[in-house]
């Protein structure tokens, strides 16, 4: 198939191409010999980079009619235009005059994910080019930008080079992009972030910038990355990067130092992909699942349900929104449901449809109406949960007054307890001003998730006992407008439970 879609189609507008190279030129003093846009498209930054007067130029375009359309508006003896899979071309053979290269561009701005589901061939080798390990190799966490995979093939095809590296991208992607430099031990001058407003160049709603890379053939590795804004390129607004060997969403900002290892295990909440079938809601005291259906079956394996969107409060324990949990462990066979919970059988296998156009390959060969994200862990009464959603993260300390587990989707992360009291202090010491103050040094808030596992994971609940008096935990709660409730022997309890 072919399509806008397909390729990730935001063509630049040549005024703003215009600029990009202008600002290479008189900001960064650059005189490149060979110029490569990857993926060309219609041809906007071979055109605008003329104005370096290089002796090379090459345009690299998957689509045909693009190629024939930068032939006709660009008539240079210079410029060549291929039409060739980026993925599986070199063009670092085709230049002569390697003293001084800029790669510019803008690369797709689409997922592998999404190119797969569009039955794309448009789409580089499946290969796990970041080496995750484990679920992360076949979930959510592989699901990579295309955008990030070409700028990191060009990194490594030019690596060892003096090459200048120059893309418009989603900021998440130079983000990323930054850590794999770090990561692959590469060798580099510098890394810049400029951010730009997406609405009013592509009119699209994402956090946009021009990522600059200077490449080195020196032993260098700078540990930040500045970000500009790129109408006033001259002044940086913020610095990432690392600080003891630890990321930083913020250099600038000092916190506490709450950095290091959580005592606990975050967990992620429950994934079906099925919500029509698997969530219900009270209606009218009955069941009603997402096709407005009124579902009659048994209560055995139905649990109350927190969603990204419902953690408004710092104590959730009343529920309108339910789940079914089919296992209590991923790839547990659900054969015995048929005779434990017939009429929760018969009803999953009404609807067995629509659990068999699942899309990701973790129920590839798994039992009947399988979930994941599930375990022991899931059915632990008392929990405190947090949406990965907010700029503003509340934990919210989650059970429920008949008794049974909660549960949360996928898109939340939480802890489990053994008792109320125990889940009551980590809330508070989770939303108090210093710790959600640390959080912010260490999450990007433009992220679609700022708040993830690995985020999560550096919270160390030693180094906040530490820090933390039981009044500030007593001020948390007056903040949160909640009635007093902790006590110094709630706290100690905590202490020893550390």
């Amino acid at each position: 198939m072919s399509g806008k879609r397909e390729y990730g189609d935001y063509q630049t507008p040549v005024h703003f191409a215009e600029k990009v190279c202008l600002y290479l030129k008189y900001y960064r003093h650059i005189e490149p010999s060979a110029i490569v846009e990857p993926t060309c498209g219609l041809g906007s930054f071979v055109q605008s980079s003329l104005m370096f007067d290089a002796k090379e130029y090459y345009g690299i375009e998957i689509n045909p009619k693009y190629c024939q359309i930068c032939k006709d508006k660009i008539k240079d003896s210079r410029v060549r235009i291929i039409n060739s899979d980026f993925f599986s071309f070199s063009s670092k053979s085709l230049i002569k005059n390697k003293s001084q290269i800029l790669i510019i561009g803008n690369p797709p701005w689409v997922t592998n994910s999404t190119l797969s589901a569009l039955a794309s061939d448009n789409l580089p080798v499946k290969t796990n080019f970041k080496g995750l390990k484990g679920i992360d190799a076949i979930t959510g966490t592989s699901n990579f930008d295309i955008c990030e995979y070409i700028i990191l093939q060009l990194i490594n095809e030019y690596r060892d080079t003096n090459t200048i590296i120059t893309m418009l991208c989603k900021t998440s992607v130079a983000r990323n992009v930054f850590k794999e430099l770090k990561r692959n031990y590469i060798a580099f001058e510098s890394c810049d972030i400029l951010e730009f407003d997406a609405s009013k160049v592509f009119g699209i709603k994402a956090s946009a910038c021009v990522l600059f890379i200077q490449l080195s053939d020196k032993d260098i590795s700078p540990d930040e990355c500045n970000v500009y804004d790129f109408e006033n390129p001259s002044m940086i607004k913020s610095q990432f990067g690392f600080y003891n060997n630890q990321f930083y969403s913020n250099l600038n900002t000092l916190t506490e130092n709450f950095d290091g290892r959580c005592c606990f295990e975050w967990r992620q909440g429950v994934k079906h992909d099925c919500s029509k079938v698997m969530e219900l809601i009270l209606c009218n005291d009955a069941l009603q699942n997402g096709k407005k259906e009124t579902v009659q079956i048994e209560t055995d394996i139905i649990f109350p349900l927190v969603k990204s969107s419902m953690f408004k409060a710092p104590v959730l324990h009343e529920f309108s929104k339910f789940v079914i949990v089919t296992q209590r462990k991923a790839h547990e066979e659900t054969g015995h449901l048929e005779f434990e919970v017939p009429r929760t059988w018969k009803y999953l296998n009404d609807n067995r449809e629509l659990f068999e156009c699942r899309k990701s390959s973790i129920y590839r060969g798994a039992p009947p109406f399988s979930m994941f994200g599930v375990g022991d862990y899931s059915y632990s009464r008392y929990k405190v949960g947090v949406s990965g959603f907010y700029k503003q993260p509340l934990f919210s300390v989650l059970y429920s007054d008949d008794g049974k587990p909660v549960m949360t989707d996928d898109t939340s992360y939480f802890l489990c307890f053994g008792s109320f009291d125990m889940a009551y202090v980590a809330m508070l010491l989770l939303n108090s001003k210093k710790v959600q103050k640390f959080l912010t040094s260490i999450a990007f808030l433009d992220a679609k998730r700022p708040y993830t596992k690995k985020i999560l994971e550096r919270i160390d609940f030693k180094k906040i006992i530490d820090c933390l008096s039981i009044d500030e935990l007593k001020q948390t709660e007056q903040d949160l407008y909640l009635a007093s409730y902790v006590t110094n022997s709630m706290y100690d309890d905590f202490r020893a439970l550390i």
